[in-house]
């Protein structure tokens, strides 16, 4: 038995397995390991800017932090390719593959995944500008025009790749959107919003008393402990909006914290219906209070889009 076990290891088989069979699993572990320290790299620097706005006073994340932590994710998948890549190299290297023989195959394979990955290619470059150009970042609220789609995909941004976008939805749906597909891009979250808020009243109410009230309520807001953590500066009363058969409608807009608007404008609501009740003053009954959806009203425009880049 020694004799025989001796003489595998001098033949043919053990002495590819010890020359090249080793070389190739110690390839495959060190890519193994390289992967896991990228992965541990990358989680551990995640986890830093969770901690580090965890123990700040800040209400929502700078886009610094949401820039840094998408940037993360994308070197980490980066970093996993080029592993894989080397690895494959390597071992082609390592089991002496000759090139020549493939060049005809190449050809022809080449000029078919160039054709099939197309859309692939599509997805990385915007995946690139999206990271470098600082649209969206990890955490920030979007709306997304997707091309084929009838409706835009509207959620939180979990994360953001070359390839991929990841948003999940106030519904808790996760949509995975292709960086390619993407039309167009809606940051609702980007530096500061804005709380549109509209006040239907009766036309028989007397406008000058409902101005008062909402002028008092705007400068009294920053006092307001819910209300004030989420405001940039007093909410501003525009005046008259609209004007219907038995409806005025008044609106009121404030600056927020970056997607806080929506928050920040059910407080105002409220603050508005208690202080026009208090002063006697009803509200149409067959109208809601709230931020504008209908695109056909003038000015609802900038209630659809309520974030806007100083």
């Amino acid at each position: 038995m020694t004799q025989r076990w001796h003489d595998f290891w001098r033949g043919d088989i053990g002495e590819w397995i010890i020359t090249r069979g080793l070389r190739i699993v110690m390839l495959l572990i060190a890519a193994v390991l390289a992967v896991r320290f990228v992965t541990w790299v990358a989680q551990q620097v995640t986890r830093q800017l969770d901690v580090g706005f965890a123990e700040s006073d800040a209400l929502v994340r700078s886009e610094a932090t949401k820039h840094r932590q998408a940037v993360a994710s994308v070197i980490q998948w980066v970093s996993i390719v080029i592993i894989a890549i080397w690895v494959i190299v390597q071992i082609g290297d390592v089991l002496q593959f000759s090139v020549g023989g493939l060049i005809a195959p190449a050809t022809v394979l080449g000029a078919a995944l160039g054709f099939g990955a197309q859309q692939l290619v599509k997805d990385l470059l915007s995946g690139f500008f999206i990271i470098v150009e600082k649209q969206y970042g990890f955490g920030d609220l979007v709306a997304l025009t997707v091309s084929g789609a009838a409706d835009e995909a509207r959620g939180t941004v979990e994360n953001v790749t070359l390839r991929v976008t990841t948003l999940r939805s106030s519904d808790g749906e996760v949509f995975t959107v292709p960086n390619g597909q993407i039309v167009k891009s809606v940051n609702l979250s980007k530096d500061w919003a804005r709380a549109v808020v509209d006040i239907p009243v009766s036309t028989s109410a007397d406008l000058n008393r409902v101005n008062e009230v909402l002028h008092q309520e705007c400068e009294h807001a920053l006092d307001n402990p819910l209300l004030g953590e989420l405001l940039l500066d007093a909410p501003t009363v525009m005046g008259v909006e609209r004007i219907e058969v038995d409806t005025v409608t008044l609106r009121m807009v404030a600056r927020t914290l970056p997607g806080k608007q929506f928050e920040a404008g059910r407080q105002l609501r409220v603050l508005v219906i208690r202080a026009l009740a208090r002063a006697g003053i009803v509200t149409a009954a067959d109208a809601t209070v709230g931020i504008v959806e209908d695109p056909a009203v003038p000015g609802a425009q900038a209630a659809e889009d309520p974030v806007r880049q100083q």
